[in-house]
């Protein structure tokens, strides 16, 4: 049996005539850039979130540049934020000319250790940037907490998590500012790139509609030094559509970790995904951690039986070259996960029967 990492064509085979019928409306309308359908998805999109106001950018790196620089975050501060995320997190930080501080991780959850942050504030410190990492939610009350204590802004890193909860909260609209990131394989993916800044601050999201407009508010007039990240027409068009089913898509998801929760809870050696109460998580990835063996030689034997996995991710930020000059307040627990953790294959149309042989083969493996 082959089963793939993640599989996007199933989902655009069915909603093949509606999506095409989309193209053609936009190809024939010629409007490829802003217009009607990116606000349509915007105000879609900001309902779904339930927050006053959304804002369509090119990319999900770009929503979190245009999003500090909206909250006046630049040279000379410092933006805290998880050290195990992609690196487009302190990407953003950086290039909005700001400092990252990488903060260890909670031993369980994998998201940012609450308890480590207030240690790592000073003076420079202008926002908290949590991850709301493989779909789980960070846990954002002791952070807010901190932020309201320390006047801090907190951005909600929510790339992986479209349509998670936090205590009945969706993910998105919790913090000062959220963004999101549309690429292919995300839970809510376009059919190219795409990005979005989601806000209850009207204010927030004029500032990031001029920053993604070459900084304009209008044609040829340019308050500000802006850039070039709009959301083009095709892709919302094909966003607003695929909305509608992404509620269904992540019950999907759900009801596959808990069968592979099932699967594989009894195998020695095995640490499966812990979510605390309260939380509702999408699963964009489903991780489990190895304590036993070795992560490589199972991902190879995995590969060689015909099933594909991921690492997410194999370096914590502040270990790879491009941020080894960047300070860390020390993050040995990312560190020592990075060793050991592997994302299974996750993706709304898999079959039981797919997951139970990913299991049969880490039961062989395992116990061998």
């Amino acid at each position: 049996m082959t089963v793939p990492f993640v599989e996007l064509r199933d989902e655009h085979r069915a909603l093949r005539d509606d999506l095409r019928r989309a193209w053609d409306e936009a190809l024939d309308s010629g409007a490829f850039v802003g217009g009607a359908r990116v606000e349509g998805f915007e105000k879609a999109f900001a309902e779904f979130c339930e927050v006053r106001c959304a804002v369509g950018v090119g990319n999900g790196s770009d929503a979190l540049v245009l999003a500090l620089r909206a909250l006046g975050i630049g040279k000379g501060h410092e933006v805290i934020t998880a050290a195990n995320s992609f690196v487009a997190t302190a990407e953003a930080i950086v290039h909005a000319g700001a400092t990252p501080v990488f903060v260890d991780i909670d031993s369980k959850t994998y998201n940012i250790d609450v308890h480590r942050i207030e240690n790592c504030i000073t003076a420079r410190t202008r926002a908290i940037i949590p991850v709301h990492l493989y779909g789980q939610p960070a846990d954002m009350h002791p952070i807010l907490e901190i932020a309201r204590l320390h006047s801090l802004s907190v951005i909600e890193d929510a790339a992986q998590a479209h349509g998670a909860r936090y205590h009945g909260r969706r993910v998105g609209s919790i913090g000062d500012v959220a963004c999101f990131s549309f690429y292919p394989a995300k839970n809510l993916g376009a059919c190219g790139d795409g990005g979005a800044v989601v806000t209850n601050d009207p204010k927030v999201a004029d500032t990031v509609r001029m920053l993604r407009d070459h900084g304009s508010p209008r044609k040829y007039e340019h308050g500000v030094v802006g850039y070039n990240s709009r959301l083009d027409s095709l892709q919302a068009a094909v966003l607003h559509i695929k909305l509608q089913y992404l509620e269904r898509r992540n019950q999907m998801r759900r009801r596959h970790a808990q069968t592979y929760t099932e699967l594989l809870s009894h195998i020695t050696g095995i640490v499966t995904p812990f979510v605390p109460d309260g939380i509702n998580s999408v699963y964009h990835l489903y991780v489990i951690r190895i304590e036993k063996g070795s992560r490589n030689d199972l991902q190879k034997y995995l590969k060689d039986y015909g099933v594909q996995t991921g690492i997410h991710y194999p370096t914590p930020i502040h270990r790879t070259a491009a941020f080894a000059s960047f300070n860390s307040s020390g993050c040995p627990v990312a560190e020592k996960y990075a060793e050991r953790i592997l994302s299974l294959p996750m993706y709304p149309e898999m079959k039981r029967n797919q997951m139970q042989y990913i299991a049969d083969l880490l039961t062989d493996y395992c116990d061998g």
